[in-house]
């Protein structure tokens, strides 16, 4: 077994982990959040933790309204740029929490009066240590290249914030109750999935919302493992200009979690079969462990998702844990 396929398989008991350490402080950061609102929050993160960040910006907008978006990390390290954040919550995640570029944001930030909370995996890590309020994500060791736990771990947190901060009791109770929705997920398999796109030379995957990053980290995982040129879009956004490449077997992998956007996600479907591409939809003919909660659904896709991927890459005859040009810790400015 590849470290990537056995570190996915422990991502239920890693968000379990991560629930059990974080219980009290992320109830203490629900409180304090809401009774003193943020007026707009920023994330920072690169690749993979950036699509986390990616998912939690979703949930923040749709259960809490406060407007939050992903801060280049290069207006601040490269161009020196002064940002203007008193009043704001700042959201650092970060595998190694390492990186110059998302702790000179972070610092940034904080001097600026925003409020710094890091999700992180190495605790004693320059994010971890600089922050207000560190989540330790307590993924545990990856070493594979493809982060995988610590991205289902990452979402799992950002849900469990944005939950205790809007006190949405439903939410919560799914939030409670993912490491028994991920252990579903891992022994769903995808039927065909490896010889989906075996041929292509390219594909989407698409997604609408909080299954938009996703498929941002979905293509991702399949560019890195894989090799193949994957693009992510929205269902919406796919429309406007990259339908032009639809055409006959043209392979589309599309994320339909049972949420507001699934009548407008089966359409476009219908629209893009009538192509003849490939279209398949996870939670309809891919099948999905549910949550108990629309929002949460793309997190155990994910989970099934990143195991397919990885068979996908063993039987192309690659090594899913060393990429070819590729390593674990990017550290960019």
């Amino acid at each position: 077994m590849s470290f990537m396929a056995e570190e996915a398989a422990d991502a239920p008991q890693a968000v379990a982990r991560f629930l059990e350490h974080n219980g009290k402080a992320l109830a203490d950061l629900g409180t304090r959040l809401s009774n003193g609102p943020p007026h707009v929050v920023l994330t920072s993160a690169r690749g993979s933790s950036d699509n986390a960040a990616g998912y939690f910006k979703y949930l923040c907008e749709i259960v809490t309204g406060v407007p939050c978006a992903s801060v280049g990390a290069s207006v601040v390290s490269v161009y020196g740029g002064t940002l203007k954040a008193r009043g704001a919550l700042c959201l650092t995640i970060s595998q190694s929490g390492q990186s110059p570029d998302i702790v000179a944001l972070q610092k940034e930030a904080m001097a600026a009066g925003a409020l710094s909370v890091a999700l992180v995996n190495v605790e004693d890590s320059p994010a971890a240590r600089h922050a207000d309020i560190c989540l330790a994500l307590k993924a545990g060791e990856e070493r594979s290249v493809a982060a995988t736990k610590s991205f289902i771990v990452s979402c799992a947190a950002g849900a469990a914030i944005v939950a205790h901060w809007s006190g949405d009791v439903s939410l919560l109770s799914a939030v409670a109750r993912l490491p028994d929705t991920l252990d579903r997920a891992m022994r769903i398999t995808w039927p065909g999935f490896t010889d989906f796109a075996r041929e292509a030379a390219s594909l989407f995957v698409l997604g609408r919302g909080p299954s938009f990053p996703i498929a941002q980290e979905t293509a991702l995982k399949l560019k890195e493992t894989c090799a193949i040129h994957a693009e992510a879009y929205s269902v919406a956004e796919v429309m406007h200009g990259p339908w032009e490449l639809m055409e006959r077997h043209f392979p589309v992998l599309v994320y339909a979690p049972a949420d507001a956007a699934l009548a407008n996600t089966r359409e476009a479907a219908l629209k893009m079969r009538s192509t003849g591409a490939d279209v398949r939809l996870v939670g309809e003919c891919l099948a999905h462990a549910p949550s108990g909660h629309p929002l949460l659904d793309p997190i155990s896709m994910i989970a099934t998702a990143y195991l397919e991927i990885e068979r996908f890459a063993v039987s192309l005859g690659r090594n899913p844990d060393r990429p070819r040009l590729l390593k674990k810790v990017t550290e960019t400015l």
